[in-house]
Order: structure tokens, then sequence, then C-alpha cells
């Protein structure tokens, strides 16, 4: 399952206890880096975030009643989106097709150079200095937190100060929940109480936003982690670990340890190499 133990030492702790052999999909990786099991539900997340900000940006949503897309005569929204990996780019996209104003900050120059080759003129790329982030945000429309660091705990962009500055009414969706998030003011929600604010700042902040999509995200899903199912069944827990590199990576307990090193990293735990 996804397990998010970065930003959950209670339940790490609980499994070690137990012994249990957890493979978490967000940590699945592949020789070039890629996340199999966590790339279905970051293009859903990050398209769902766009659709999310431009819902509570109405006012009587509590936002600052601003449409996204503008009309001649009138600006559009300015969508800021901080992360240009899966999820950056599904929300860009979307963002672009509503006619929002965007701007993506990354600090990996491929991933903006993609986007700028992709969408030319309608994305504004940025590197994500301090200075950066902060001057878009405080003119955001709509923030966007899409940054990931696989298995770690998300770094923080942005601050309490820095969420005081900004507009009143703006939205904040930060993807990064389910690993601690990526602003200071940031706590886990639900569908059934999907906001709160903090200084006049709506936050949109659910842990699990694909489970408003059900049905799609469930077919999406089980195409990427139905052949992991099938060979840890067929094969049991260790041989198929010990086949496949691309599942061992996923592995981040087992045998009361921590075998995923950023995860360990993250809690200050020790790591230990997966049981013979």
């Amino acid at each position: 399952t996804y397990l998010h133990l970065a930003a959950n030492p209670g339940l790490t702790q609980a499994l070690m206890r137990a012994g249990v052999h957890g493979v978490a999909y967000e940590t699945i990786q592949a020789e070039d880096g890629s996340l199999p099991c966590l790339v279905p539900m970051s293009e859903i997340a990050g398209r769902l975030a766009v659709q999310e900000a431009a819902k509570y940006l109405e006012r009587p949503m509590g936002g600052r009643g601003v449409l996204l897309a503008g009309i001649p005569g009138v600006q559009r929204g300015r969508v800021v989106i901080l992360g240009a990996g899966v999820v950056g780019f599904n929300a860009a996209k979307m963002a672009i097709g509503l006619g929002a104003q965007v701007t993506v900050l990354d600090i990996a120059h491929r991933r903006l150079k993609e986007l700028d080759d992709l969408y030319g003129p309608a994305v504004q790329t940025l590197y994500a200095s301090g200075d950066n982030i902060a001057a878009c945000a405080r003119q955001a429309d709509a923030l966007i937190g899409a940054v990931l660091l696989p298995g770690a705990t998300a770094p923080k962009l942005v601050t309490r100060a820095l969420v005081k500055q900004m507009q009143p009414g703006a939205v904040i969706v930060d993807v990064a929940v389910d690993q601690g998030g990526c602003c200071e003011t940031t706590k886990p929600t639900t569908h059934d109480d999907p906001v709160y604010s903090v200084d006049g700042v709506l936050h949109y902040c659910v842990a699990n936003m694909p489970g408003a999509v059900a049905r799609t995200a469930t077919l999406a899903l089980t195409q990427q982690t139905l052949p992991f199912g099938l060979e840890l069944a067929s094969k049991g827990f260790l041989q198929a670990a010990r086949e496949n590199a691309v599942l061992r990576r996923g592995v981040n307990v087992d045998a009361g340890c921590i075998t995923c090193p950023a995860v360990a990293q993250s809690l200050g735990l020790p790591c230990a190499p997966l049981a013979a």
C-alpha cells in the first residue's frame, strides 16, 4: 500500500514492532528513477489540485472570488506550482488549459526546459530559489505544492511568515501533504472537511486526493500494482524482493527494521539491509 512513513513515526514504529513486511507503493522505483505505482496517483492529484483550487477560489467557498480563466478585459488568475515533477506537470497542464497565468518553479533545469519546450510562453518557468518562491507566492491566487523527495519528508518551502504575506482568500493546495507537506502551515485534512484557513489563506490538504475520483483512481492504480501483487503472491515476499530490484526498492520495513534509507534519514533512525 501507500505507507508514507517519513511523515508518520507512530505508524513506522507500529509496523516495526509487528514485524511487518512493508512494501510502499511510493518507493517502488525503476532503474530510471521513475515511480511506477506513484505516477498514476500523482497524475490524478496534479490535475485535481487545479480543479480544487478553482473551486475554492470562488467567493461562496471562502476564496478571493477569482476566475482562473478570467475574461476579456479582466486579468486571469495566477497559479504558482512548486515542483515540476509528475504532479507539477499535470497541474500545469490543467492550469494552462483553463487559461490561467501559470508559473512553475523547480531546481531541476531539465524539467523546466521540458515545460518550456512543451508550452512555450503559456508557462513561466523559474528556478526555485527562496526569493523566487516568496515573490511568486505573494502574488498567487492559487499555490500548488507539488514537491517530492521519494520516501523522504517534503522540504518546507513556504514558511508561516510567507503565508501571512499572501493575498487574502488565496488558496494553497499542498499535494505533498502525504510526506508532511511543503508548507509550514500544512496539516492533513479529509474529503469530509477538506479546507481550513490560516491568516486568511485557504488550505486544501486532503491526504488522499485521488479518493475523490475513486473509479478513475482504482482503474489507474491497479494497472500498475497488479503485476507486483501477483509476483509477491507467486514467489513469496523474500524471493520476489531478492529477484526484482524495482520491487526491492519499495520495501520500507522488514523484520522489525527500516530498510528504506530515505525513511530512516527522515525519522533519524538506523537503516538495515533487507533480511536474508
